[in-house]
């Protein structure tokens, strides 16, 4: 039975919209809203600590990640006026320094995309799942002009920009704010991108890995893993992912190959069908 059967639906209705009523998580996912809640309501029954812990789960998860409140309005006046490839760039990389994720990612930007793509043919449709502001990468990934590009993550205002980012620079996309776990994209890829977000999507579901892996309809999987902590930390973080994937692929018919960076380590998968 669905956690919201056993759930007060008023209280879950309640403490949705207390959620986006903070100015922090607003522009967050209703329908990842409503499942975490319905799940921390149905273990507490109490709303005010369920709120809580709701708010808690979304720090975790991406709150953690952004760079005080994003002017996307501004963002996109930078992007329509830049006048040529490099000025683009330069806008797109001061972009995505304001998202932790592709911040760390920065320093490594040609290097990993060069890799990643001569180890992976040339592909005709991406999905970028719990993306960011990574889709802003594109002019650095040498893709094809016909390749057709899909971006979800939880944010609705991020995906909108997205979106619109598409059009200033005449990619064939489209972005959408999607829970991943309970709605998997739908359609087949030849590359799905997973980027630094099982550990942030496992706070939300311990099975989550399992759950990308066998529902994203993809010929390869990117996989990484961050090499170290928000704080700058390493603790021996590339070992203990690197076992945790392992543990993952293990009976698999999945063949893979690994990419060492020094802000990330990226697993290629390649799902071989039988």
């Amino acid at each position: 039975m669905d956690v919201t059967d056993l759930t007060d639906l008023t209280d879950l209705d309640r403490l949705v919209a207390a959620v986006r009523a903070s100015s922090k998580y607003r522009a967050v996912n209703a329908d990842l809203i409503r499942r975490i809640g319905a799940r921390e309501l149905s273990g507490r029954g109490n709303l005010k600590e369920a709120l809580k812990a709701v708010k808690n789960k979304l720090h975790q998860v991406a709150g953690a990640y952004l760079d005080h409140a994003p002017r996307y309005e501004r963002w996109l006046q930078e992007l329509l006026a830049a006048s040529d490839a490099d000025s683009l760039r330069r806008v797109c990389t001061r972009l995505m320094s304001r998202h932790a994720s592709t911040q760390e990612r920065l320093p490594i930007l040609d290097a990993f995309y060069r890799a990643i793509f001569a180890a992976v043919p040339a592909p005709r449709r991406v999905a970028d799942l719990a993306c960011g502001l990574n889709p802003l990468a594109i002019p650095w990934m040498g893709l094809p002009a016909s390749t057709q590009y899909y971006a979800a993550d939880i944010y609705d205002d991020m995906m909108g920009f997205t979106q619109a980012f598409f059009s200033v620079v005449g990619v064939n996309g489209v972005a959408e704010s999607r829970d991943v776990l309970a709605a998997p994209p739908r359609g087949h890829f030849d590359v799905a991108f997973v980027l630094k977000a099982l550990p942030c999507l496992e706070q939300v579901d311990k099975q989550a890995a399992r759950r990308i892996l066998d529902a994203v309809d993809a010929e390869r999987l990117v996989i990484s893993y961050p090499a170290h902590s928000l704080g700058g930390r390493a603790k021996g973080m590339p070992a203990h992912y690197e076992r945790q994937f392992e543990q993952l692929m293990a009976g698999s018919p999945c063949t893979w190959q690994k990419l060492v960076f020094q802000t990330e380590v990226v697993f290629i998968v390649a799902k071989n069908r039988l």
